[in-house]
């Protein structure tokens, strides 16, 4: 059956830098754990799948600088395999405990395949996932493109040399990672001025994803909506988030997420269990270890959550699965009979909804993938290249200011609740142009580069969305705004060091080791000059 349209599926994997190599256990390394372990194992399992029945995913992952920095850590990597070994260890006590009763039983069961996948397919590759994502995208089954290089959100950023440094240092990021250019790039927050175009297009950069109300307020008006690509006035292609086939699978409240079958995410054998008994797990403080045994329910007590039941939950994923299609059909229907000709509708999703937040995530992937492909359904899974590749010229749109975050623009990292961190942020990029433009031209020191190098470096991680974010949210509060003050004192020393002649070499070489990130990064991107 020939096609009416085409879905753009964006899974935007992302996660602030955080590499702690001196501390056995640091809680925040945790993120990263779980998201390799729920989310992108998972990923590349259904990836393998897939492939061996002969069926193309077509997806757009998004993989962010930070992330990928954190995939190639060897002492990431290290931390990983243990700590998959010992939620085995932990899952082989909790089999005991759970005996014969069902479903406990069933769901531990599930928990172990879970891990013993991930343990599979680390030895596999030696701990580096980063290798199969290429094979993927190099066998046409995925497109992977990039973000800014610590995820700002880069309307918050009033230096036109930051936005560069930004935009710039991922594109090569990018390069050395995947070997190869990347034509798209995710807009942290899908948060866009008109700026942005400049550099997007300097770097390479064929097309971004903007907010709804980005295209839908954009000059002149978009004759399709979000529904058709558009062209900025430079040429950067431009394609707008559909919120209807967003809401229905991100929103806890009205989308499939929140079925009373699937997993509760917030009660965790971490806070329930015997503390003497997960000891060993808990590193001297209740955390979540992974493992919730509870079903959604309802809108019930977390205390009153029902058990969880894998094969109830997977019947609601096939269900789930059939009724998002058959909304996308009638949706590509709707917007056919208002004369949108071959309409494209784009999906956009934070990668760690599936699996991580909806445990039941990538089964839904799966199914939806799997049903477009073998039933011939007249939606197309087509990736953006592959979308921009066989339609006509784009119309030409001038975006307008937006963000998908909460009310539509910049609310969620700008508030009272973190404007304190913008001084010191602002102030150490300020010093940073000053510095790259006085020393661009200078024959320095080896030691001296290094350190301006490194300057570049926290300045750049000062600026991640995700510091402000976790302030906003009151969660892990006291690590974010430690972040943020300790990049921009650590810049700011350093800049003093260099201009002094006095660069200490042995605290230069810890932040070059825990801040691991950028090898090839030079300073002078932080220079005024368009070229150096």
């Amino acid at each position: 059956m020939s096609a009416k349209g085409s879905l753009i599926l964006v899974l935007h994997a992302h996660l602030p830098y955080v590499n702690h190599p001196s501390s056995p256990d640091f809680l925040e390394e945790n993120w990263f754990f779980e998201g390799v372990v729920e989310t992108y194992i998972p990923l590349i399992t259904m990836l393998e799948s897939l492939a061996k029945d002969g069926i193309k995913a077509g997806l757009t992952v998004s993989i962010s600088p930070t992330l990928g920095a954190m995939l190639e850590n060897e002492s990431l990597e290290k931390k990983l395999i243990a700590y998959v070994d010992s939620r085995l260890a932990l899952l082989e006590k909790e089999a005991e405990r759970a005996g014969d009763r069902e479903p406990l039983a069933k769901t531990v069961r599930l928990y172990q395949r879970v891990y013993e996948q991930a343990a599979e397919l680390l030895r596999r590759y030696s701990g580096d996932i980063i290798t199969p994502l290429k094979q993927f995208q190099a066998a046409g089954q995925i497109e992977i493109i990039t973000t800014s290089a610590t995820h700002a959100v880069l309307p918050l950023l009033p230096r036109p040399e930051a936005l560069r440094a930004q935009i710039a240092v991922a594109a090569e990021d990018y390069e050395d990672r995947f070997n190869r250019k990347s034509s798209g790039f995710w807009l942290p927050e899908c948060a866009y001025d008109r700026r942005l175009q400049t550099y997007l297009k300097l770097s390479g950069f064929n097309f971004v994803f903007l907010e709804s109300h980005g295209v839908q307020f954009g000059s002149p008006s978009a004759p399709h909506g979000v529904y058709s690509p558009y062209r900025t006035p430079n040429g950067v292609a431009v394609f707008g988030r559909d919120c209807e086939s967003s809401r229905e699978v991100w929103s806890s409240r009205y989308g499939y997420p929140g079925d009373p079958s699937y997993r509760e995410f917030y009660r965790d054998v971490g806070y329930d269990g015997d503390e003497e008994y997960l000891r060993p797990w808990l590193g001297g403080q209740r955390r979540p270890l992974g493992l919730k045994y509870h079903r959604i329910t309802g809108e019930v007590d977390l205390a009153k959550k029902e058990l969880y039941d894998p094969d109830a939950a997977l019947e609601r994923v096939e269900a789930h699965a059939a009724d998002f299609l058959a909304k996308r059909m009638a949706q590509v229907d709707a917007l056919a009979a208002n004369g949108v000709a071959r309409p494209v509708i784009t999906g956009c999703y934070d990668a760690e909804l599936f699996g991580h937040w909806w445990f039941e995530g990538p089964a839904f992937l799966e199914s939806v993938i799997r049903r477009i492909r073998q039933d011939r359904l007249p939606v197309q899974l087509v990736t953006p290249t592959e979308h921009l590749n066989s339609c006509q010229e784009p119309p030409e749109l001038e975006p307008e200011l937006s963000s998908w975050g909460e009310k539509g623009y910049f609310d969620p990292w700008l508030n009272q609740s973190n404007d304190s961190i913008y001084a010191p942020i602002l102030g150490a990029t300020e010093r940073m142009v000053e510095m790259a433009n006085r020393f661009r031209s200078h024959d320095l020191t080896h030691v001296s580069s290094r350190a301006l190098n490194q300057a570049a470096r926290e300045v750049l991680l000062s600026q991640s969305s995700d510091w402000p974010f976790l302030l906003y949210i009151d969660s892990h509060s006291k690590y974010a705004g430690d972040r943020v003050r300790g990049h921009c004192r650590n810049a700011e020393e350093l800049l003093s060091q260099v201009l002094e002649k006095r660069v200490d070499e042995r605290a230069l070489a810890s932040l070059e080791r825990e801040h691991a990130l950028f090898p090839r990064l030079d300073f002078r991107i932080f220079s005024s000059a368009s070229e150096f």
